[in-house]
């Protein structure tokens, strides 16, 4: 089984940007679709978005055209690449490993231990 290590959050200013990254072990990587998900205090997780393992991507309404994601299965890591932060993107992101392409946490068949974002105003 898939084991995901997040790193790469931490606290910025409004516009501002981050790069998370999510280490992978196992050698099945590449066959994963990966991608992110996020919570902020009070509210459910939700998804950011996912990459399969050819490379296609599919991105949340609220993060396209700020967010993207990558993945160097070489490496065994999937990236996201968040520009234009905005204090409504202060959550706990986590990554998340699953057999199919995903919008939803149901079919996730490994998370990461979340790493905190924190946008300031």
């Amino acid at each position: 089984q898939v084991q995901l290590v997040e790193s790469g959050g931490g606290l910025v200013q409004a516009g501002g940007s981050l790069r998370l990254s999510c280490a992978a072990s196992g050698r099945t990587f590449s066959s994963y679709a990966m991608g992110w998900f996020r919570q902020a205090p009070g509210k459910e997780r939700e998804f950011v978005a996912n990459i399969r393992g050819g490379g296609s991507t599919l991105y949340a309404d609220s993060v396209q055209d700020r967010f993207s994601i990558s993945r160097d299965n070489a490496k065994n890591t999937v990236y996201l690449q968040m520009n234009s932060l905005k204090p409504e993107d202060t959550a706990v992101y986590y990554c998340a490993a699953a057999d199919y392409a995903f919008r939803t946490p149901t079919n996730i068949k490994q998370w990461g231990q979340g790493t905190q974002v924190t946008v300031s105003s």
